[in-house]
């Protein structure tokens, strides 16, 4: 029974990694990555829509992205969605395509970024911490009902405790990480 308890907050802790993973990849680092488009929605059709289902989203060069839409009528409604975003990049449109150039990151820009990254990283470690949280008062409420004893929920409580710190240590490496890869561009 515990095991399989394990399990799901094992899972919710991972899924908390996984997603600082996607907030780390729409980090703008300096080159050009499709995923910093993922978070703009275009509004085609009544429809809030990833950029990708209605564009086809290529790098011909490591500081451009390239956007042409499968329907022309859409350009200017993507170049709308990307200037209203908080990419910090304005879309050249040239009546087919869109291009965004990624300019060469600045020291002040990337200190910008390495504080977002700790943000990102702040809330991961926290929502871990949640969930730890919330599988203690699980197994509190179990032993309070005398399903579990003492020594179980001691050794549950450090198995918790073992499992948040490998997620949290996992955290700082992503993090350790995406801010070298922001200084060496």
């Amino acid at each position: 029974m515990a095991d399989a308890l394990y399990t799901e907050y094992e899972k919710k802790m991972k899924k908390t990694v996984e997603v600082l993973q996607s907030q780390f990849a729409a980090v703008r680092a300096g080159r050009a990555n499709a995923a910093v488009l993922e978070p703009i929605k275009v509004d085609y059709y009544g429809v809030p829509t990833p950029i990708n289902q209605i564009a086809s989203v290529t790098s011909p060069d490591p500081r451009t992205i390239l956007i042409q839409p499968w329907d022309a009528s859409t350009l200017k409604d993507i170049e709308r969605a990307i200037q209203a975003s908080d990419l910090g990049i304005n879309p050249a449109n040239d009546g087919r395509v869109i291009r965004l150039v990624f300019p060469q990151l600045t020291e002040e820009r990337r200190k910008e970024l390495v504080k977002i990254i700790a943000k990102y990283a702040e809330e991961a470690k926290v929502a871990v911490r949640n969930v730890r949280r919330d599988a203690l008062d699980y197994f509190k409420a179990q032993k309070k009902k005398s399903e579990i004893t003492e020594d179980d929920f001691k050794s549950i409580e450090k198995d918790l405790q073992k499992l948040t710190d490998d997620y949290i240590k996992e955290i700082d490496k992503a993090t350790e990480k995406k801010e070298k890869e922001l200084y060496e561009i």
